[in-house]
């Protein structure tokens, strides 16, 4: 989209028209990169009400502009939670994709055997670490 450099009574107005195009490109500029999160929230217990939670902690990463990363969303689906071996591959497999996210959210008031471990290794890793209620509102 292009902007007038004519304003709307028809006369040159060059700043308005700078202005207008500069926060354009900025939003272009923000639609074109999105950081990745790690998303850190309890899984274990109650996983269907634990699975919509992160569900919506996901969407509102999103919706602020990141991506999120739910490992526990993703690798419940073909590994068994369980089996303490596949329970351990899911959580290796957890810290390798949070090794390519630019901070790690935690969610919650409650944090997990397993969000521990998360949060232990962000903190050894020198990882940014950003804790959300279950509102999602930052603390």
């Amino acid at each position: 989209m292009t902007i007038s450099k004519y304003n709307s009574e028809g006369y040159l107005d060059l700043t308005a028209r700078d202005a207008l195009t500069a926060i354009e490109q900025e939003q272009r500029s923000l639609r074109a990169f999105r950081p990745i999160v790690y998303i850190c929230s309890p899984y274990a217990g109650d996983t269907a009400a634990n699975t919509e939670a992160t569900r919506r902690y996901s969407r509102f990463a999103v919706e602020i502009g990141y991506i999120p990363i739910a490992p526990h969303l993703l690798f419940p689906q073909f590994l068994n939670d369980a089996d303490p071996d596949e329970r351990e591959l899911g959580l290796f497999f957890g810290n390798a994709l949070m090794s390519k996210c630019s901070e790690v959210w935690v969610f919650g008031s409650r944090i997990s055997a397993g969000m521990q471990t998360e949060i232990n290794r962000a903190k050894w890793k020198n990882y940014r670490l950003r804790y959300f209620t279950e509102d999602c509102q930052e603390v």
